[in-house]
C-alpha cells in the first residue's frame, strides 16, 4: 500500500469496513520492494495477496473482492450497478487524467484554468448535481460508488483548498467532509514504517 494513494485508500477503507484483516506493507513509490514486484510486476499499488496464495492488484477488484465477503450496510447496490459503474469510470478515466493535469499542470503544459474548468463539468458539478438530491450518490445510504470516489474528490479539494472551500458545490463539500471527519477513513490512515524487503 501507500497512504496517500486514492487507490490504495479505497481499498483499504473497504477492506477494513468489510473487517479483513490485512497485514499494510507501506511502500516507497521510489524503491519498490522486490516482495511486491514479484506479486505484481505492474509495481502500483494496492497489492492484496490472499491467504490462498491469490493475488489482486486492481483496487476495484479488492473492494468488490471485500465486499463479497461481507458488506453489513449494503454498499453493493444491484439494482443501480449501471449507475456505478458510469460514475466510477468517469473518475477512474478522464477525472483522473484532469486531476493530474490540475495537480502538475507544469508537467502537463496545460492551463491549470482550463483543466479546472473540464473537471467541474465532466465530474465536480455532475456530483454535485446528484449529492443536491440525497446525501449520497445513489441515495441516502453510502454505496461503493462513494467510496470508490472520495479519495479523488479529496485530492482535487487539496489542489487548491482555498477554492474548493469558496467554490458554490456545497453538496459536494458536505459529502466529502462526512468522510473526511468519519472513524472509517480516519482507521486506514496510520502511518506505517516503509517495508524493507
Amino acid at each position: 500500500s501507500y497512504r496517500r494513494c486514492p487507490y490504495a485508500m479505497r481499498a483499504r477503507m473497504a477492506l477494513k469496513y468489510a473487517g479483513i484483516d490485512v497485514d499494510i506493507r507501506e511502500i516507497s513509490l521510489r524503491e519498490k520492494p522486490r516482495s511486491m514486484l514479484d506479486l505484481s510486476p505492474k509495481g502500483t499499488v494496492p497489492v492484496l495477496k490472499l491467504q490462498t496464495g491469490d493475488v489482486i492488484d486492481q483496487s476495484l477488484d479488492i473492494m468488490k473482492w471485500a465486499l463479497a465477503s461481507h458488506d453489513p450496510n449494503q454498499w453493493v447496490v444491484e439494482d443501480k450497478q449501471e449507475q456505478v459503474n458510469h460514475l466510477i469510470e468517469i473518475n477512474d478515466g478522464v477525472f483522473k487524467k484532469l486531476l493530474d493535469q490540475y495537480k502538475y499542470p507544469e508537467r502537463h503544459s496545460v492551463s491549470r484554468q482550463v483543466v479546472l474548468d473540464e473537471a467541474i463539468r465532466v465530474q465536480i458539478a455532475p456530483v454535485n448535481e446528484l449529492l443536491n438530491q440525497h446525501r449520497y450518490l445513489l441515495g441516502e445510504d453510502c454505496s461503493l460508488a462513494d467510496i470508490a470516489l472520495f479519495p479523488f474528490i479529496r485530492q482535487f479539494s487539496m489542489v487548491d483548498p482555498e477554492w474548493f472551500a469558496n467554490s458554490p458545490y456545497v453538496s459536494l463539500k458536505r459529502w466529502l467532509d462526512q468522510f473526511l471527519t468519519g472513524d472509517l477513513f480516519n482507521s486506514v490512515m496510520d502511518k506505517y514504517p516503509v517495508w524493507k524487503d
